[in-house]
């Protein structure tokens, strides 16, 4: 089995919990934050959805330079622009995945500050850990966003409490 294979595994089902997720994002809540050091919802639910496009990147190039990095604007327009952009991003990220040997999966990719190297490791282990993990976590912010506002949370993993089991 190829490594691209493993890591695809769960890819689609992460995917589609991501996609329940923002499509419960209301359009007029995207300056809600939680807390004054919070993320607003808008934006954080719009880096969420774009976050195919950070993996995608890490998949085609060797390094980053967070010192120098360009960010891309992140801009909410309500759940229909977040779908999208998730569709977009998560759709290009899987074809360059399948198309991966498992050299380039095992090529050391690396981000740094300046000099200062926050993680250097194997593509494959970037994808888990940089793409995968950081697009679960943002996923469960806004799930806790979405119960703070009193609005329904999905069950992601099994029922919840606005989606209880149902026989």
């Amino acid at each position: 089995m190829k490594i691209a294979d493993l890591l695809l595994a769960d890819y689609d089902h992460e995917i589609e919990n991501t996609r329940r997720t923002l499509a419960l994002i209301p359009a007029d809540k995207g300056d809600f934050k939680p807390h004054e050091k919070s993320m607003p919802m808008g934006r954080l639910a719009e880096h969420t959805a774009r976050m195919g496009e950070f993996g995608n990147m890490v998949m085609n190039t060797e390094d980053m330079d967070l010192a120098t990095a360009k960010w891309p604007e992140f801009h909410f327009n309500g759940p229909e622009q977040l779908l999208k952009h998730l569709q977009e991003s998560s759709s290009q990220l899987k074809q360059t995945l399948n198309a991966m040997s498992d050299e380039d999966l095992e090529k050391v990719w690396t981000m740094r500050f300046g000099n200062k190297i926050i993680i250097q490791a194997p593509k494959y282990l970037v994808f888990r850990t940089m793409f995968l993990n950081h697009l679960v976590h943002h996923r469960a912010q806004l799930g806790v966003y979405l119960r703070l506002l009193n609005l329904p949370v999905p069950g992601l993993y099994g029922p919840s409490a606005d989606e209880p089991f149902q026989p």
